[in-house]
Parts: C-alpha cells; sequence; structure tokens
C-alpha cells in the first residue's frame, strides 16, 4: 500500500514537473539585465503627499486609465466598458460618446476634437457633438491591436504609441492581461507611429521599445516623449534639430512601472506609476527559462501589479521637480496627471473615481 501511495505521489511529480517545464505558453522570454531598482529613495523618496486625495465618483465604472478637459472645464474619462464620460464642474457623471472598445489616451486637437487611442479600435476622434471618426486602425496593412496614448504635435500631427504589436489588448482579453504578456516577455514590441491628418499615412518612428505608453509632445513641440514602460523609463524622440530622427533617454530607471504622460503647468510633464516594479520580474530579467517557467503558474502566483499611489513631475532636462506618493494605495494604480490651476486629476487603471489633489501655493 505504501509503495502505492509513493507511485502515485511520484506520478503527480512527473506531472508537475513536465507541466511546468514544457506546458506552451503564450510568451518567449527575451534576456535583459534590470537595473538595480532604487526603490523609494532620492528624487523618489516616500511620503504621504496623496493621502489627503479626494475622489470624484464615475457611478461604479471602473478604470479611468486618462482624463482630458475641455474649454468649459468638464472633464473627459475613458472606462473599461468603452464609455467615454464627461464629469460637469459640479460633479455630475454623463455618459458622452462610445467607443465600442477600450479607450485609454485621450487628448483634445487644436479643433476642439477629442483624440482617444482605444487599445481595441485604433486612433479614434470626436467632435464636439460626440460622433466619432476612425482616423487609423491599421499600419501597413496590418491592425492596430493596443493603440495607448495620443498626443497632437504643433502642425497638427498626432503622434501616439502602440504598446505591443504581438499581444493584442482585445485577443489578450484586456489591456492590464496583455501587458503582463508584454512585460514578461520582453521582446520589444513596443513603436511610436505619426499620423498625418492631411494623407491618413501612418508612419512609425521607433520600434522595439519595451510596452510603448504615455505619449507627450514637448512644450517647444521639437520633440515627441514616450513612456516605456518595460525599461521604467522615458524616451526622448527628435523631430526638429541635429538629432532629429533620434532617440534620448530623458529618465531612466524609475522605480515602478510609468504608465500615462502628460503636458503640466509652467514647463512639467506628469507620469503616472501604475505599480512598484517587480522584485521577482527583475531578480528573473537575465533567466528567461525560468520566467518562462513563471508564465505556467496560476496566475496568482505570478507577478503583478501591486496597489500604490504614485505619480511625479519631471522638466525638460529630465528632473525630477514634483513626487507624490499614497504607500497604502487608498487611490491605487495611478496611470496618470490632468493638471489645471487649482487641481491635480489623477486617473487609474482599475479604480472605479477619478482622484483629485488640491494644488498647493508652490504650483
Amino acid at each position: 500500500m505504501l509503495m502505492k501511495l509513493w507511485m502515485i505521489v511520484a506520478g503527480v511529480l512527473l506531472l508537475v514537473t513536465l507541466y511546468l517545464v514544457a506546458w506552451p505558453v503564450p510568451v518567449t522570454p527575451v534576456a535583459w539585465q534590470a537595473p538595480d531598482n532604487p526603490g523609494y529613495t532620492g528624487d523618489f523618496a516616500a511620503n504621504s503627499e496623496l493621502s489627503s486625495l479626494e475622489t470624484l465618483t464615475l457611478e461604479g465604472r471602473d478604470g479611468p486609465e486618462d482624463l482630458a478637459m475641455d474649454q468649459q472645464g468638464r472633464i473627459y474619462a475613458g472606462v473599461k466598458d468603452g464609455t467615454i464620460l464627461r464629469i460637469i464642474p459640479g460633479g455630475k457623471v454623463e455618459r458622452w460618446a462610445e467607443t465600442s472598445g477600450r479607450p485609454l489616451g485621450l487628448g483634445f486637437d487644436s479643433k476642439d476634437n477629442l483624440l482617444v487611442a482605444d487599445a481595441y479600435r485604433g486612433l479614434l476622434s470626436f467632435d464636439p457633438s460626440g460622433r466619432k471618426t476612425v482616423l487609423a486602425d491599421q499600419v501597413d496593412g496590418q491592425p492596430l491591436v493596443y493603440a495607448n496614448a495620443v498626443d497632437e504635435g504643433p502642425d497638427g500631427t498626432l503622434y501616439f504609441s502602440e504598446s505591443s504589436v504581438k499581444f493584442g489588448a482585445e485577443a489578450s482579453g484586456g489591456t492590464y492581461e496583455a501587458s503582463l504578456l508584454d512585460l514578461m516577455e520582453h521582446g520589444g514590441h513596443g513603436r511610436l507611429l505619426a499620423f498625418d491628418p492631411a494623407t491618413g499615412e501612418v508612419r512609425e518612428l521607433v520600434n522595439g521599445l519595451n510596452f510603448a505608453n504615455g505619449v507627450a509632445v514637448s512644450h517647444d513641440g521639437r520633440s515627441v516623449l514616450v513612456n516605456e514602460t518595460g525599461g521604467y523609463r522615458v524616451l526622448r524622440y527628435w523631430l526638429e534639430g541635429d538629432k532629429a530622427g533620434t532617440v534620448d533617454v530623458v529618465i531612466d530607471n524609475l522605480p515602478g512601472f510609468p504608465d500615462n504622460l502628460s503636458k503640466g503647468q509652467n514647463g512639467r510633464y506628469w507620469i503616472g506609476l501604475a505599480s512598484p516594479r517587480s522584485t521577482a520580474l527583475d531578480k528573473l530579467s537575465d533567466k528567461p527559462f525560468l520566467r518562462t517557467v513563471a508564465q505556467r503558474l496560476p496566475p496568482a502566483m505570478r507577478p503583478k501589479a501591486q496597489r500604490y499611489g504614485h505619480v511625479v513631475a519631471f522638466d525638460d532636462n529630465g528632473n525630477i521637480v514634483r513626487n507624490l506618493q499614497d504607500e497604502l494605495g487608498r487611490f491605487a494604480f495611478t496611470t496618470g496627471v490632468l493638471e489645471t490651476d487649482e487641481y491635480l486629476y489623477l486617473s487609474s487603471l482599475m479604480e472605479q473615481q477619478i482622484g483629485r489633489v488640491r494644488k498647493v501655493r508652490r504650483d
């Protein structure tokens, strides 16, 4: 009887081992070397400046991943069910438009159209009445599968990111699920694109990015900034000057995963750090086989986003000028900031509210 029991145990262990070693997974991890995580030190020293954050209800809808404000002071938020919500001053929430996808990056163009980078539907535009136009849903005959962020340049060119050409957001079961796959593989499937509204042409400016995310045209219009979430950094693509067509690193080795990127006031740019870095993922960065094994573990055992609130601002030289945190994560998975004269409005990947922080005098 004891021998039979041992044979059963050995058989189970063999099956588990074979599963962990050989079961097919959608990722083919690439070896790289994650930089040593500085943690919450120096410019990113831990603080509780977001602890007094207020929240504005979205009436049960979740995932206000990005925010935009029109000239009447109304805030627009794209949520997980594909709705574009409009929040009237005073707090009233109304359904304004539908993308039939998953709206991520938002921003108004010079003609007061709301630009939307929709992870499922591509690059969209909504006129002031809420009428939708699909600007781009493919590049060189291939569908856009994970449009993420968009901003308009001085000449009307729209610069936008596609986070991954391999792990489509809709095909992977959602934006978060696709991001986990892309970050686990680290295969350089993201890119920065440019859309010419006069011709409808889409050009690829930069490829090989590890989860291309937030996009912001610089205050002077001479370059485009893009967050590389999987590289923990902010990059600059030069549009003009001696460096035109080249890429520089603006900020390197962030302590979290950078998400949205937006222009703020007084020459600032804001980043939302959606989650602290994963120690396990960093330690496995140069061990692609073990990352493959990790992908075979139950979802609850794999690296995933952690509840934390963190947004930072920086200047054109990459100097950190503001650092606001809440380690308790009362408003967590912070994706970005919409800055106004009076408030910082915070967006989130998963919350059912918008965050709001009253600015202090130094702003």
